[in-house]
């Protein structure tokens, strides 16, 4: 049976330096705890407690599971990646130090690159990285992924994301390729790859032996069209409500599950409705998707 988690993510807590306050960190575990779900990721470092006793303590009282941590990185740039694998090994640590056996969650340093950002759900081949710049990507992911290994045995996987590098399905393709399968898994998001120009049910077919960890997420329809139709940018998409609650969207998540369930995927899914913040009614939406999830069977 697939474990239910959710994120901060889903209360405004983003890695983007955006304007509005988001939920502190004990609302957010009240409200994960008391809308039916039993594990969470970190959110940015300092968000929670780095003390890991601290951690580990809120982490019980709540009967949670701590999941894992995003960790961006601007992997296109060959200088940043020693100082991506110091900070991966800090968070790791602290994951470790909780007791279960977390991930870091890599990615791109997304938002920070203008032209992806504003064509984010619309990317072309011709605003990829070439070939001499993939081998400096995936060389940089990899050597991140056995850092973390090597000093905390935590394990690596990588989410691809809307406004960075790794977005579109044939991007997803290329850095798997170019990566060792043993060494770094695939944080599937369904509606990133949808929203990416990937179909969510493929795509788990697809990455079958690549899928370590799972982000339940959907993608509103009419929200991607006007934003391909008015070039709206990533952050005005998120803001128009791109990742709408599950089930309300296009993402065809009974045949998700039946999807997972072929491949005997019996890990965690995160629900992950990433909202700016301060916007909606984030405990709400938590209850709805978790109630959502319990009707077509997990």
């Amino acid at each position: 049976m697939i474990k239910i988690a959710n994120a901060p993510c889903s209360w405004g807590v983003l890695e983007f330096n955006l304007e509005g306050e988001a939920a502190g960190y004990a609302q957010v575990f009240d409200e994960i705890q008391s809308t039916g779900y039993i594990g969470t990721e970190l959110g940015d470092w300092g968000f929670m407690p780095t003390d890991p006793v601290i951690l580990s303590g809120d982490l019980h009282a709540h009967n949670l599971e701590m999941l894992g941590a995003f960790v961006p990185v601007d992997f296109s740039d060959p200088n940043a990646h020693v100082a991506g694998g110091e900070t991966a090994i800090r968070i790791a640590t602290l994951l470790k130090a909780t007791g279960k056996a977390p991930f870091i969650v890599l990615a791109d340093d997304n938002g920070k690159n203008p032209e992806r950002t504003q064509k984010a759900g619309r990317i072309t081949p011709d605003l990829g990285l070439n070939a001499e710049q993939w081998a400096v990507f995936a060389a940089g992911v990899e050597s991140v992924a056995h850092a973390v290994l090597n000093a905390t045995g935590v394990r690596c996987v990588f989410h691809h994301h809307c406004a960075g590098y790794v977005e579109t399905p044939a991007e997803i393709e290329t850095l798997l390729s170019l990566t060792d399968p043993h060494l770094l898994g695939l944080c599937f998001d369904t509606g990133h790859y949808t929203f990416g120009g990937g179909n969510a049910v493929e795509g788990v077919r697809k990455y079958v032996d690549r899928i370590w960890h799972f982000h339940f997420k959907d993608h509103e329809p009419n929200v991607a069209e006007k934003s391909r139709q008015q070039g709206r940018d990533y952050f005005t998409s998120v803001r128009n409500g791109i990742f709408c609650e599950l089930g309300k969207g296009s993402v065809d998540f009974p045949s998700v599950v039946k999807a997972l369930n072929e491949i005997r995927y019996l890990s965690w899914g995160v629900v992950e409705q990433d909202v700016l913040p301060g916007m909606g009614t984030p405990k709400e939406s938590a209850q709805r998707n978790r109630d959502y999830l319990r009707s077509i069977g997990i």
